[in-house]
This record gives C-alpha cells, sequence and structure tokens, in this order.
C-alpha cells in the first residue's frame, strides 16, 4: 500500500500510531486535551476489529487495560492530570503485577482543575513518584507529530518487552497542534508481540520466573493456565509471599529490569553538540522553541547545541552527563518549575553551570524568553 500522508493533530497521530503498533483494546473517560483520542478510537479501533468501552471514571479505565491484557491483548488509555492522578493506586499494581499497558497523559495546567486547555508539563516528577513505592518506570514523550508516532509505537514495543506499563507525556500544544505525518507501511517499524509461554497445558507454570534474558512469558488469563496475580510481594508461582528473600528479590527484579538498561531504553535527539559551548535540553512542546533558538543563533554564529530528551524516565543521567561535559552552560527549558533541572543538575559534574528557562503561567515559552536568560547568563561570562 506505501506510506500514508495525513494532516493530523498530535493526539491523533498518537491514535493512528496505537492501531499500527497493534492496539486491541482500549478504555478511557474523556478528558480534555486528551478527549480526540478516545474520541478517534471509539469508532476507528471496533472497525480494526478491536473493542473500546468508555468508563466510569479513570480509576476503572486503567483498571480494565489491565485486565484486557492479562487476556493477551495490547491495551491502551489516555487521560490527563486530574485522571491521571486517579490512576495512581492502579499503576502501582501493573508495576507490581507487571502487566504491559500504555497510559497517555496530555498534560495541561495543574495542580487540581488548574487550566484545562492550556499546556504544562508540571506531572513529569508525577510520572515517576505518583504511584507508591520504590519502583521504575518508563515515561517518554515528543515535540512533533511524527514523533508522537514513533515514541507511541515504542512505548508498546516496550511495554511487552519488559512487561511494565508506560506512560506517554505529551502536553496540550503538540497534542492540539496540526502538522504532516507519514505513516509508514505496514511491517516498516518493528513490533514486539507479546511473549508466550511455551509451556504446555497440564504442567506446572511460572508466571513470575524470568528466563535467562530478564524477559516473563506469559499464559493469556483464562486460558489453559491457572494462576494467581496479587498486588502483594509474591514468589514466582504470582501467590502472596513476606519472606525476605522472595520481597527482596521481586523487588529488585522489577527495579533492575528497567534501571539496568537505562542507555538502552533512551530515546533522545541532538541538534549541533559537536561545537556546542551553550547547551540547551528540552522535551516535548518546549523543544520547539529551543530548537527555533539554536537554528536562528547557529546562523549569526553562536555556538549553541540542543539535546532533547524523548525518553525522560528511566532518567539517562550517562547520557546527558556525557553530552553537557564540553558545555560552558547549559539551559534546562522547560513548561513547570524545574522538574527536569533538578536531575540534569545532580547528572552533570558542574551543576553550577546548569541553568533554567520556564514559563509556569500557561503559556508557551517562546524564544524570546530562552534568549533572555541565554543573554543573562552571558553577561554574567559564563
Amino acid at each position: 500500500m506505501g506510506d500514508i500522508i495525513k494532516f493530523v493533530q498530535g493526539n491523533e497521530a498518537c491514535v493512528e500510531a496505537a492501531l499500527y503498533a497493534g492496539l486491541d483494546f482500549y478504555a478511557g473517560y474523556p478528558i480534555t486535551p486528551s478527549s480526540e483520542i478516545a474520541e478517534l478510537l471509539a469508532y476507528r479501533l471496533p472497525a480494526a476489529g478491536g473493542k473500546f468501552i468508555q468508563m466510569e471514571d479513570e480509576i476503572a479505565s486503567l483498571c480494565a487495560i489491565i485486565g484486557a491484557s492479562l487476556t493477551g491483548r495490547k491495551v491502551m488509555t489516555a487521560t490527563s492530570g486530574p485522571g491521571f492522578s486517579l490512576m495512581q493506586e492502579a499503576l502501582g499494581y501493573a508495576v507490581m503485577t507487571e502487566i504491559p499497558c500504555v497510559i497517555v497523559n496530555v498534560q495541561r495546567g495543574g495542580p487540581s482543575t488548574g487550566i484545562p486547555t492550556h499546556g504544562s508539563q508540571g506531572d513529569i516528577n508525577q510520572a515517576r513518584w505518583g504511584t507508591h513505592g520504590d519502583h521504575a518506570i518508563i515515561a517518554m514523550t515528543a515535540s512533533n507529530h511524527q514523533d508522537v508516532f514513533a515514541v507511541t509505537v515504542e512505548a508498546f514495543n516496550l511495554a511487552e518487552t519488559y512487561r511494565t506499563p508506560v506512560i506517554l507525556l505529551f502536553d496540550e500544544v503538540v497534542a492540539h497542534m496540526r502538522e504532516r505525518l507519514v505513516i509508514p507501511e505496514s511491517g516498516i517499524l518493528p513490533l514486539v508481540e507479546r511473549l508466550r509461554t511455551s509451556v504446555k497445558e497440564g504442567v506446572d507454570y511460572h508466571p513470575y520466573l524470568p528466563r535467562e534474558d530478564g524477559r516473563l512469558p506469559m499464559s493469556d488469563f483464562g486460558g489453559v493456565h491457572r494462576y494467581n496475580v496479587t498486588g502483594l510481594f509474591h514468589d514466582m508461582w504470582g501467590f502472596p509471599s513476606s519472606e525476605p528473600r522472595a520481597v527482596h528479590g521481586l523487588l529488585r527484579h522489577l527495579v533492575d529490569k528497567i534501571e539496568n538498561r537505562t542507555n538502552l531504553i533512551a530515546r533522545y535527539k541532538e541538534y549541533y553538540l559537536e561545537d556546542a559551548e551553550h547547551l540547551l535540553i528540552s522535551y516535548g512542546s518546549a523543544a520547539r522553541s529551543a530548537r527555533h533558538v539554536v537554528e536562528n543563533r547557529r546562523m549569526r554564529g553562536e555556538k549553541l547545541g540542543l539535546l532533547e530528551l524523548q525518553t525522560l524516565w528511566p532518567f539517562p543521567e550517562d547520557i546527558v552527563r556525557d553530552k553537557c561535559a564540553n558545555a560552558k552552560s547549559v539551559i534546562v527549558v522547560e513548561l513547570n518549575m524545574g522538574q527536569m533541572l533538578r536531575e540534569v543538575k545532580m547528572a552533570v559534574d558542574e551543576p553550577q553551570k546548569v541553568f533554567l528557562a520556564n514559563r509556569i503561567d500557561s503559556v508557551f515559552i517562546t524564544p524570546e524568553d530562552i534568549l533572555n536568560i541565554l543573554r543573562l547568563i552571558q553577561g554574567r561570562g559564563v
């Protein structure tokens, strides 16, 4: 058939990617500014042979996709800040029970109801630490529609590979603007399918016994194997256990399967880093203004570079440290009070050279906002 070219919203790019990745089941509750995802999937997913259901709230939405994933389906839900807050307990359950699922959070101003129709990047730390207890998480983002498509497909692949929930942290600006999108022909982008157990019916199946490569084969719940699923610490059979070795081993497994593969999971884009004296680090919609500044000042002979993060968690500290090593200054550009700034400062060898360019007033950060910070830094002789 060849590639398909469309002019779409960011939310529609996410829908196209989910369908491309093989989405089977969607459960959700409409909320600005993510509602177009549910609206489009309400007719696109059934037409593709999948199932769509609108739930009574966001708690039920995540619980529904957890159940559907256990039966062997590729699943997704979408929400925004208030709904994402409601999902935190079920998110922890998905982490503990190692259930593949994709959760889209199209960020808006907050806390509480905030500004539903304006963009923000205020949920970055919530995605990492919102659910209680020690755990690891994968969270990704993108600044343009082609990358929204790519990271959405990647989110499904990572969810299936590591048996984990994956969060897509988009924002209202990217979600609602329109851009050209090229949808690749089927088969061009690699897809990771569910790893199912080879254990035959009637043979003892261990649902939480990793292979040597760390992956856990699954058996469709309700199929030929009976097994237990619990949010309690559990043994390899899935039954609750308070035995210290079992608790320690499970928690280390849940964290290490992701944190030990940070550099493998990391996705990022770089612009003009080879000789950059001043380095901008940004992500999501804010990276669009950051890139504009870099390319504009480059034409004037200034040595600026941009590191655009697409994997936010696990935070790629080794990559950030390496890319920032030779820069005179590092400016983190984001739409919050500095949630990634803290991570960058902890990663680099000279945290005093890291500065923040941000807005928290629901107004999209402009190139001039960034340049004002850059002028202040240069005025200090940094």
